[in-house]
C-alpha cells in the first residue's frame, strides 16, 4: 500500500469512528465506540505495517514537516473559530441552573444540544488526515518527491 493511500485510509477510519460514537449515543451504549475504537486503531497499525513507499530521505522529511506544519496552521483556525461558536450556544443555554418557574418567551432553550458539536469538532478533527494529504501531495509535487534521481 501506498503511503497516501494510508492516510486516505486513516481518515475514512476517522469517519467511521465518528459514526460507531454517533450509534454509541443513540443506542446508549459506550461498548460499541470504545471496540470500534480499539478495532480502528488496531487496523491502522496493521496498515502501517503494509506501506511499501516509506523513505527516510531529507526530502521526504521536508514534505512531512512542511506539510505537517501547514496543516496545522490552517486547521487551528477552524478548530478555534468552531470552538468559539460553541462556547457562545454553550453561554447562551442555562448553564445547569435551576429554571424558574415561568420562563420568558425567548429564553434560550437547551436546543441545539452541545453533543452536536462535539460530533462537529470530532468530524474536522478527521478531515486533518484529508487535509494533510493534500499539503503532502502539493510539498510531494513541489519538491519533486515522485521524481526518479536515477538515469
Amino acid at each position: 500500500m501506498k503511503q497516501n493511500t494510508f492516510y486516505l485510509l486513516a481518515g475514512i477510519v476517522g469517519l467511521i469512528e465518528v459514526g460507531l460514537f454517533w450509534l454509541s449515543v443513540v443506542l446508549r451504549n459506550p461498548l460499541i465506540i470504545t471496540a470500534g475504537f480499539i478495532m480502528g486503531v488496531g487496523l491502522l497499525y496493521v496498515a502501517r505495517m503494509t506501506v511499501t513507499d516509506i523513505r527516510e530521505d531529507e526530502r521526504a522529511v521536508l514534505i512531512s514537516q512542511k506539510a505537517g506544519s501547514r496543516t496545522l496552521e490552517v486547521f487551528w483556525v477552524l478548530f478555534f473559530a468552531v470552538s468559539l461558536g460553541s462556547a457562545v450556544i454553550g453561554f447562551g443555554t442555562p448553564l445547569g441552573l435551576p429554571r424558574p418557574r415561568e420562563l420568558p418567551r425567548d429564553f434560550p432553550r437547551d436546543e441545539p444540544h452541545l453533543g452536536y458539536f462535539g460530533i462537529f469538532q470530532m468530524i474536522m478533527l478527521c478531515c486533518i488526515a484529508f487535509l494533510y494529504i493534500g499539503f503532502r501531495v502539493y510539498y510531494a509535487r513541489k519538491y519533486g518527491e515522485w521524481d526518479s534521481d536515477e538515469e
